[in-house]
């Protein structure tokens, strides 16, 4: 059985002002496609430290700041969680030597690293998903959208997004249904001795009779 290992990298611009939410489904399923990989998984990676992925239904509606009304409620959340940076002193990165590094990598400004926000919200959200690929169909069941999120709002970027596939161009033989498709009863199992009769239960009444 042949494995393969398939990757390209998605070009993505960033507006800055508010996070920008892109969404990458169809070019991810162009991919895959592309990879002639049947079943396996795809990785979907950010390439940077203040951008995520996340994998989640399309809700439809846009509002006036061009994100899909989930994408905002999300924001909010993620204000409320870590507040943006709109004053120096916000957060203690970045400090003096960072802002200095800033300077030495061609940054064009000190403001450029006041998106201690940004970092924040990757490192909660996380930077990458994986998902799974049967029969050459990229399985995010029937709602799931793809989509890039760059926290960093201080100013338009160019991001790059990884995408890579691994897996088998083969078709595979065994079925998948583990315990032929039956339901996995995950609910708590309770012995005799918890489901047995206390005394307790009826005592007031019991001793009002006896009374």
């Amino acid at each position: 059985m042949e494995f393969k290992v398939y990757q390209k990298e998605l070009e993505l611009q960033s507006r800055g002002w508010i996070p920008t939410f892109h969404d990458v489904s169809r070019e991810v399923v162009e991919i895959v496609e592309a990879s002639g990989i049947k079943n396996g998984t795809v990785c979907i990676a950010s390439h940077h430290t203040t951008c995520s992925v996340m994998i989640q239904e399309c809700s439809h509606d846009i509002d006036t700041f061009d994100l899909e009304y989930l994408q905002h409620d999300l924001l909010d959340i993620m204000r409320k969680l870590i507040p943006d940076y709109t004053n120096e002193g916000d957060y203690r990165h970045p400090g003096p030597l960072h802002a200095q590094f800033g300077r030495y990598v061609n940054e064009p400004g000190n403001y450029t690293s006041m998106n201690t926000d940004g970092h924040l919200r990757s490192v909660f959200f996380g930077r990458s998903e994986t998902m799974t690929i049967k029969d050459g169909v990229l399985d995010g069941g029937e709602f799931a959208h793809i989509y890039f999120i760059d926290w960093d709002h201080v100013r338009a970027r160019r991001r790059q997004l990884n995408v890579t596939v691994m897996g088998t161009t083969e078709d595979l033989a065994e079925d998948r249904k583990y315990r032929d498709g039956s339901v996995i009863n995950t609910y708590r199992k309770f012995d005799e001795a918890e489901k047995a009769y206390d005394k307790h239960y009826t005592y007031q009444l019991d001793a009002r009779y006896e009374g």
